[in-house]
């Protein structure tokens, strides 16, 4: 963590906060998902400064120390990947490689459809394209699939389950998201959706301590989780927005890495577009998918060295 600099930079009208190391060499562009901070790169910004990147971590908006607009409305692909292009802007870097999980990665493959001058490569952990289906929306689609209780589904409804987070406490449901282990489609049902136990909780595993815990918690009590929530409830106004980019390839290079226990990797029908080429189709420049055996969704944490490794090897070809 040691050199690791901060600064507000104004893009796409908002302030943003941005953690980076390493002043030149080509930009490493690290996007966080839900319910993650800029910090989920700790393990990441002091290798790839040290190998000679400019490790660049933000924290997107809604999250951290970046503005957080009131409105779902504001969370679209459009302004995410706007952000990010003005980010660039502003680092000077005409492009960038892309690391991203959860959603990072999916606002990532978003930046790799509309601006694939500004990405050389992009490094996606744990989320898979997604295809646009022309016919269904996104919330519509995983209704039908995995039924009400699923968690995009319950992520829908504003202030409904901040007032549940609120019951249980942010360090809390925190820790049960982060130290979740279960395969296949999350789902959150309505009696105690994060399963938690006053008399029963869980250990912290060996890659996430009690001060990281705490650096998130206090940041997700000073900001809340409605910013992180709103990517979720504008899921379905995205599919209208990118009507024009249905069917459309991604044609920039990509690594995908993902844990075995993955709950996205685990959800019925992912392996299949994974492993069994419409994956390879939709990403022509797709490299052979990588898969780590016994680990979960937070990878870039629990297998840092690995996927340092895999993502350095990658990267470095171009």
């Amino acid at each position: 963590m040691e050199g690791i600099e901060h600064r507000i930079v104004s893009v796409n009208g908002i302030n943003m906060h941005v953690a980076e190391k390493g002043q030149k060499g080509p930009v490493v562009l690290f996007l966080h998902g839900f319910p993650e901070l800029w910090y989920t790169w700790r393990h990441q910004i002091p290798v790839f400064a040290a190998l000679g990147y400019r490790a660049v971590a933000p924290d997107l908006r809604g999250y951290g120390e970046s503005d957080a607009p009131a409105d779902a409305d504001r969370y679209t692909c459009l302004h995410v990947v706007g952000d990010l292009v003005a980010l660039l802007d502003s680092l000077g870097a005409d492009q960038a490689f892309v690391v991203g999980h959860d959603w990072g990665a999916l606002i990532a493959w978003y930046l790799c459809q509309f601006r694939p001058d500004r990405v050389r490569a992009f490094v996606s952990l744990t989320v898979p394209f997604r295809p646009r289906h022309p016919n269904m929306r996104p919330i519509e689609t995983v209704r039908a699939a995995f039924g009400e209780e699923y968690y995009m589904c319950r992520f829908q409804k504003p202030g409904e389950i901040e007032a549940e987070i609120a019951i249980y406490g942010t360090a809390q449901v925190l820790k049960k998201i982060l130290t979740d282990r279960k395969p296949g489609p999350p789902c959150l049902p309505k009696e105690n959706p994060f399963g938690i136990t006053p008399d029963a909780s869980p250990t912290l595993p060996f890659w996430f301590s009690e001060d990281d815990l705490k650096y998130y918690t206090d940041k997700f009590e000073q900001k809340g989780f409605t910013g992180g929530l709103n990517y979720y409830r504008a899921l379905d106004l995205n599919w209208e927005l990118t009507a024009p980019w249905t069917r459309a390839q991604v044609k920039v290079p990509v690594k995908f890495i993902v844990g075995d226990l993955d709950m996205i990797y685990t959800t019925p029908g992912m392996k299949e577009y994974v492993h069994g080429g419409g994956f390879k189709n939709d990403v022509p420049l797709l490299e052979e998918p990588v898969v780590l055996e016994g680990a979960a969704h937070f990878i870039n944490q629990e297998r840092a060295e690995e996927v340092n490794a895999l993502i350095h090897d990658f990267i470095k070809k171009f």
